[in-house]
């Protein structure tokens, strides 16, 4: 049977009953199931590549009469980490960055799950039923592998149990990672793709059927979201490299780096609406050069040793040519939009932001 695709579900959702009531409402109830029927989401951006040790596994390791070298051949657990009754192991390469992200993972699972050894979990996680009495996490990972490590994996718990997997299941994650405060912010910028890829999706269904699409006040609203959060989420997302410097440790708030995106992106086009792909692509390079750099003081990257703030620095240059150019030819004379004239030299960040707009100019003329 063809699988269908995500538009001809929504297509479906809506005809059922001529409306978009499925978004909001859908039959659940709570059981209690073993673990060991529970099947994490590998596309979910609160999901880290954990696999669930049997309980004598653990404790022979507790016990040191197994290693750690034995235990990933048997799990085939390389890269990955194993979970067990009172028992983490990181068998990800040391010091690589999937190492020390799974290590912060790690930390937060053990606190909760010392937290869930003596009281119960507050909010369960939430799953939907798979063939052959299987069920796959929609929402609670963490809280997921926190019971593993509380009460071993031959246990059974509390789950709250949706009647079948929502459509807009991107988008219900969304709606935990997004009201967490908690949860770590690249995981908030994942998910906030992954939902927004449904509700074009949603648009496109209700277009071909002759609806309106939403309206940006109803996407924020599907979300569960304030306006005000629904720009930040939009200008973050619309930039690979901002992202990227997240997944890298950076501690920024939202509200901070919407301010610089824009702000590069008035110093660079003298407007921040409606860039084409060209212009995007050179905001985005400034951008990865300056978080790279942690040329503003007010970023935060984990990875990068604040600089002195009276640095002057140049952006990485890959041409050859352009480093000649620049050695050779007075560059003040090239027509990039930047008054040198009137440039203030004592102002660090304005130097530092016009020479990075210059080079953005000379790579792609």
């Amino acid at each position: 049977m063809e699988k269908l695709s995500l538009e001809q579900l929504l297509s479906a959702a809506i005809n059922k009953d001529n409306s978009l009531s499925f978004m909001k409402h859908i039959d659940y109830d709570y059981q209690t199931i073993f673990l060991t029927k529970i099947i994490p989401d590998e596309t979910n951006p609160r999901f880290f590549p954990a696999i669930c040790m049997n309980d004598d596994h653990a404790e022979q390791f507790l016990n040191k009469k197994i290693t750690k070298r034995q235990l990933s051949k048997i799990y085939d657990a390389e890269d990955k980490v194993l979970i067990g009754k009172a028992c983490v192991i990181n068998c990800c390469k040391f010091g690589s960055n999937d190492w020390k992200k799974a290590n912060t993972t790690i930390d937060s699972v053990i606190e909760l799950g010392d937290n869930l050894a003596v009281s119960e979990v507050i909010q369960v996680p939430t799953v939907y039923p798979l063939k052959d009495g299987f069920f796959k996490i929609l929402t609670g990972h963490r809280r997921y592998f926190a019971m593993i490590y509380a009460n071993g994996v031959n246990t059974a718990s509390h789950f709250k149990v949706y009647q079948s997997k929502p459509v807009l299941q991107k988008t219900k994650q969304f709606q935990e990672n997004a009201s967490r405060e908690d949860l770590p912010q690249y995981g908030k910028l994942r998910a906030f793709q992954d939902a927004m890829l449904e509700i074009e999706a949603l648009n496109a269904s209700k277009k071909k059927m002759g609806l309106k699409p939403l309206t940006v006040k109803e996407k924020a609203n599907t979300l569960g979201i304030s306006m005000g959060a629904f720009d930040n989420y939009n200008v973050l997302c619309r930039y690979p490299a901002v992202i990227e410097s997240y997944e890298n440790g950076n501690q920024a708030s939202f509200i901070k780096m919407k301010k610089r995106v824009l702000e590069l992106e008035k110093i660079l086009f003298e407007s921040s609406f409606k860039l084409n792909v060209n212009q995007r692509r050179k905001v985005n390079k400034a951008l990865k050069d300056e978080l790279e750099l942690g040329i503003k003081k007010h970023i935060s990257v984990n990875v990068v040793k604040p600089r002195n703030k009276e640095t002057y620095l140049i952006s990485p240059i890959k041409d050859a040519n352009i480093l000649k150019k620049l050695l050779k030819e007075d560059v003040t004379q090239i027509d990039v939009g930047i008054d040198w004239d009137s440039l203030d030299w004592t102002d660090v960040d304005g130097v530092n932001s016009s020479i990075i707009k210059l080079i953005a100019s000379l790579e792609n003329p």
